[in-house]
């Protein structure tokens, strides 16, 4: 089973059982959908969707079938995730946190891996780790990188050796 972290369900909201979810998932138009199925803590409790809307920062959900905070309060505090398989991506389409494990390299030469991926408000950030076991980070964006082979996994780059410290 492939599994995919969401967000963490980080408190209640109001008394009929919404609940605001801190989450940087990249596809979350795929996700926060009515009846799509979410898996709620280590057990993997499955539960669909009623309702989606934004507020502040937060994602905001409820269940269906759940209209009352005494229902969900147990959840607070636990982490979402969804199967890879419900997200059905297109061909073309990938997760960010598919490229962890991938090969940097910059003219022939290999830079390092990718280790996470970095969310902040400039916006996503590979993290990589160098040959010599020093983290640098390479913004995700057309001028570090230049080509994604999902094949050979490796990460074209330009001008990412000026990153690393």
């Amino acid at each position: 089973m492939d599994w995919i972290y969401l967000g963490k369900i980080v408190n209640t909201h109001g008394i009929k059982g919404e609940l605001r979810i801190l989450s940087n998932f990249e596809k979350k138009e795929k996700v926060f959908q009515p009846n799509f199925p979410i898996y709620i803590g280590k057990e993997k409790r499955k539960e669909s969707i009623a309702t989606y809307r934004t507020h502040k920062n937060f994602d905001m959900i409820c269940y269906e079938n759940i209209n009352n905070i005494n229902q969900v309060i147990e959840d607070k505090g636990k982490n979402i995730y969804i199967k890879r398989e419900d997200l059905l991506l297109k061909k073309d389409e990938y997760l960010l946190e598919d490229l962890i494990s991938f090969q940097i390299i910059e003219e022939e030469k290999v830079l390092g891996k990718v280790i996470d991926i970095v969310y902040n408000k400039a916006g996503i950030l590979l993290m990589a780790i160098s040959l010599e076991q020093k983290k640098f980070y390479i913004p995700k964006n057309n001028a570090f990188i230049l080509k994604i082979d999902f094949e050979k996994k490796i990460i074209k780059t330009k001008n990412a050796q000026g990153l690393i410290l």
